[in-house]
């Protein structure tokens, strides 16, 4: 993934074919020793692609798996549907106060 990035990096600042020597540059910037047989895996299967249109690619199928709220609201929808008993429950619902929270948290605290 580093020599990824770093190959993306590169072509982000305006370097359309980074070399290996590039890739080797900015890796050794940060601090990483770059393995050389990584680096030409790498550039052998990004030959001949454009870099641009094959991160698009992965970006959309990344997100096509994320869930984006269709659920929520689809819920919401089948409650405003309902009208009146949805309010009533909503109405009927007990109102639990705010609770303060404790120092029982067996010594643990957040910034101990």
């Amino acid at each position: 993934m580093k020599y990824l990035a770093a190959y993306l990096l590169l072509n982000q600042a305006g370097n359309q074919s980074p070399s290996s020597d590039d890739i080797k540059k900015v890796l050794s910037a940060v601090g990483i020793d770059a393995d050389d047989e990584r680096i030409s895996s790498l550039m052998s299967n990004l030959e001949g692609k454009d870099i641009n249109e094959a991160s698009f690619r992965w970006c959309t199928s990344k997100l096509s798996s994320v869930p984006s709220g269709g659920a929520a609201a689809a819920g919401g929808a089948a409650a405003a549907a309902g009208g009146a008993p949805a309010a009533e429950e909503a109405k009927e619902a007990p109102k639990e106060e705010a609770k303060e929270e404790s120092d029982d948290d067996m010594g643990f605290g957040l910034f101990d």
